[in-house]
């Protein structure tokens, strides 16, 4: 299990260009941080190094550096395009892919990247820890308690979860580090092709465990439309 992120200083100084330097969280460098010109107090989130920073696509706007889930200000925008991404792009992502192949081998019964299997039935929201704004709870509990183990060729749902705070073998991942599910049929294959992917409604962008840990693929691909998306705003 990999160990909690923890924010030793607020920034972290890295040169992406001649002569241009950024700042990234400790923690992760995959985020930068640029001061929010709305508020000469706040500072902006981004998954783009892009200066000056487009506001409506940022993560979101902090009081604090380093962030706290108190502090943080998540973005609407943003995480409606990371649900689009996820929706589209979750069923190919490599590591994904292998959860769901797991599900269907004769000893699958639980996912290494953060959730449990569901086998026949619809992955139902739990209610978990607070640590984001989540509701409260008792914490992860083990497969065969949020809806049994899977394996054996049934099929079932898959979590799609933030690689922040991976859970132990055999448990669930947080609520509020869940994305999202997706149906995998007995040969492991996600259904309809897609995996009909379900959004958790729980997740949140910033725990006490770390900032938006998404896989390098789905980090990709969400950068992808986050530029795209750059070149329509003013």
């Amino acid at each position: 299990m990999l160990a909690r992120i923890t924010f030793r200083a607020s920034l972290r100084p890295r040169r992406i260009l001649k002569g241009r330097y950024v700042s990234t969280l400790e923690g992760n460098p995959h985020i930068y941080v640029f001061p929010d010109e709305r508020s000469l107090s706040n500072h902006l989130l981004t998954l783009l190094p892009s200066s000056p920073p487009k506001p409506a696509l940022a993560i979101g706007s902090t009081s604090k550096l380093p962030p706290t889930p108190d502090s943080l200000s998540e973005n609407p925008k943003f995480l409606s395009i990371l649900r689009s991404v996820l929706a589209q792009y979750a069923h190919k992502d490599p590591y994904v892919i292998s959860q769901a192949q797991a599900l269907a081998s004769s000893s699958g019964s639980s996912l290494g990247s953060g959730g449990a299997f569901f086998p026949q039935q619809k992955a139902k929201r739990r209610t978990g820890h607070g640590g984001a704004g989540g509701t409260g709870g008792d914490g992860a509990g083990g497969a065969s308690a949020q809806g049994g183990a899977g394996g054996g060729g049934r099929g079932g749902y898959i979590h799609v979860s933030d690689q922040r705070n991976p859970p132990d073998y055999g448990r669930i991942a947080w609520p509020e580090d869940i994305f999202g599910s997706l149906e995998v049929d007995g040969k492991g294959n996600f259904v309809d092709g897609t995996g009909n992917y379900q959004d958790s409604g729980s997740y949140r962008v910033l725990t006490r465990d770390g900032c938006l840990g998404l896989s390098p693929f789905l980090r990709d691909r969400l950068k992808e439309r986050l530029r795209d998306e750059e070149d329509k705003v003013q």
